[in-house]
């Protein structure tokens, strides 16, 4: 159970990978985070980025943000998956937190889209979650299984059993 975990704490903008027993944990607010699991390796990592903008929603894909990502994701990916990771053995999931959308329309690729191809790329399967609403979302993820899920604020415990990172 997730009571005897050591709690990390991965802000925004960074990433978190570990082999060890642990509890990662996110809090997003117009932010995503993307949770890895190797299971060959039994590592897994989480990566949390905000959305561009400012606004909290998702916001269109530039040069820039696809450069700084792409670097950033090719660097989390390797850490979590080594050089020979099979897209087989990995489990990926995308958890996001917007605001609710406004009259302006949504952008035609957003960050997700954007980290959702690039696993593509590479043969992993990604499932994606995002949720709409004015508070933040607090994400929970231990690596060393592979386990996510969505928590209160003040409830990091209540893991289901059996839901693991597998989109």
């Amino acid at each position: 159970m997730a009571t005897d975990l050591k709690e990390v704490m991965v802000a925004p903008d960074t990433y978190h990978v570990s082999p060890e027993p642990m509890l990662m944990i996110a809090d997003l607010q117009g932010a995503l985070a993307l949770c890895l699991h190797d299971e060959s390796r039994r590592v897994g990592g989480l990566l949390h980025l905000r959305f561009m903008g400012g606004t909290g929603r998702p916001s269109d894909v530039t040069d820039n943000t696809l450069s700084s990502v792409l670097v950033v994701l090719d660097r989390f990916k390797r850490a979590v998956l080594g050089n020979a990771a099979r897209g087989d053995e990995v489990q990926a999931r995308i958890l996001a937190h917007a605001l609710p959308p406004t009259d302006a329309g949504e952008p035609s690729a957003s960050l997700v889209d954007l980290i959702q191809a690039d696993l593509a790329d590479g043969k992993i399967v990604c499932g994606t979650q995002t949720t709409r609403r004015t508070e933040s979302l607090r994400v929970c993820f231990q690596p060393f299984e592979g386990r996510v899920w969505i928590c209160g604020p003040n409830d990091l415990r209540t893991a289901p059993r059996a839901q693991r990172s597998v989109g």
